[in-house]
């Protein structure tokens, strides 16, 4: 701790004083603290006193200014309650929330949450998206640790989006090759160095909610190589369009003719579970052109269940396991099938035969009763196949 804070007891600007040590980072620490002259509990950001960190606190002030014109509850998004300085730190107050979805799902013992705890927090996070996108600003490190419930013991939960500090931005300023975000969580283009915007929130929107319904990540890995490795191996490769554009694709990828193979689905329930999947395979679309947007995901079927074709069985927490499986003559460094060990997950079983050809176009909800999705294009010469080499260190069992 940086002069001591962070202590139990200690006291921040004159009258904030230390009840509880709640998070760190690169920037400093979080603490609940008790204002002695309103006796109101709060979160105060202290961040450390290095130049570069006080920068970034000018930066993330400068986003919270912006965020100032909406109403924190309507758009689910963290109130800020101003600033303050602590000797040469700055400190950032916030209203102080109960849990991050993090901690929420572990209290689930990771099993995923049933459908119907899925879709009011799936619904609220598009909101606040949807808010955000309306000034221009782009979180860039969405993921279930910057997701807080306000109290746990409420139901439906409600659920917030914190931390505009490191990352977020207004999408103007994005500039190419710019490396944001939490690996796992990141979408394609940022990973490949493309101009990213709203719809990279997207992206980790969609990774949220397979986390949310599963209890798992669905892309894990410790470098962004084996994260590309997953999606590859269970979406396809992006589009030439989308790797032509990227600063660092060379360091993933290698020009050569690949062939175009064919992605088969199973069939499943006609349930709430699969108006879900339907969604995912929209917010996880490679091209972030083709991506779907916030007032679509809550226009989904999925948010208004009984307009559908399908039972909705809400109640019902996802029983099928998601293993994804590849051909023996893929060009990898292992051919095993990977297990995703989702012990509990939504209806997202499927066998996908790894394709070098456009970014697929996921069956929608009325044609998923057909058993194959032919992805080939005669037309299409697609020229990039993936790097596996020696130094890569992914772990897919």
């Amino acid at each position: 701790n940086e002069e001591g804070d962070g202590v139990k007891g200690s006291v921040l600007g004159n009258h904030y004083k230390v009840e509880a040590f709640l998070g760190e980072g690169g920037f400093g620490i979080v603490a609940k603290c008790r204002d002695t002259m309103t006796n109101q509990a709060v979160a105060i950001k202290v961040n450390k006193s290095r130049p570069d960190i006080l920068q970034q606190a000018k930066l993330e002030i400068f986003i919270l200014e912006q965020l100032r014109r909406l109403d924190p509850d309507a758009a689910n998004i963290v109130k800020w309650n101003g600033f303050f300085h602590d000797g040469e730190r700055v400190c950032l107050k916030f209203e102080l929330l109960d849990q991050c979805l993090w901690d929420y799902i572990g209290d689930r013992k990771n099993q995923g949450l049933p459908i119907s705890e899925v879709r009011p927090i799936l619904g609220q996070l598009t909101n606040a998206l949807s808010h955000l996108g309306s000034l221009g600003i782009v979180h860039a490190d969405l993921k279930p640790g910057n997701i807080m419930v306000v109290n746990r013991h409420e139901s439906p939960i409600k659920v917030k989006l914190i931390d505009f500090g490191l990352v977020a931005c207004p999408a103007s300023a994005v500039m190419p090759g710019d490396r944001v975000g939490t690996i796992g969580y990141s979408a394609p283009e940022v990973m490949l160095g493309l101009p990213y915007n709203e719809a990279s929130d997207m992206w980790s929107l969609g990774l949220v909610a397979v986390e949310l319904g599963t209890g798992v990540p669905l892309y894990p890995g410790n470098e962004d190589c084996d994260v590309l490795k997953f999606i590859i191996e269970t979406q396809g490769q992006p589009p030439d369009h989308v790797l032509d554009s990227g600063v660092y694709t060379e360091d993933y990828f290698i020009k050569d003719n690949g062939n175009q193979q064919l992605m088969m689905f199973r069939r499943g329930p006609e349930n709430g579970q699969r108006l879900f999947v339907s969604l995912i395979k929209q917010m996880l679309a490679l091209d972030a052109n083709q991506r779907i947007t916030p007032s679509e995901v809550l226009r989904h079927p999925f948010f208004n269940p009984k307009s559908s074709p399908y039972i909705d069985m809400s109640a019902e927490r996802p029983q099928n396991p998601v293993v994804f499986q590849h051909p023996s003559n893929l060009k990898c460094k292992r051919s095993e099938k990977i297990n995703c060990s989702f012990q509990n997950s939504v209806e997202f079983s499927q066998q996908v035969f790894v394709h070098t050809s456009a970014s697929p176009s996921f069956q929608s909800i009325s044609s998923m009763a057909s058993s194959t999705l032919d992805k080939s294009d005669k037309n299409t010469n697609w020229g990039w196949k993936r790097i596996l080499t020696a130094n890569y260190t992914g772990n897919i069992n």
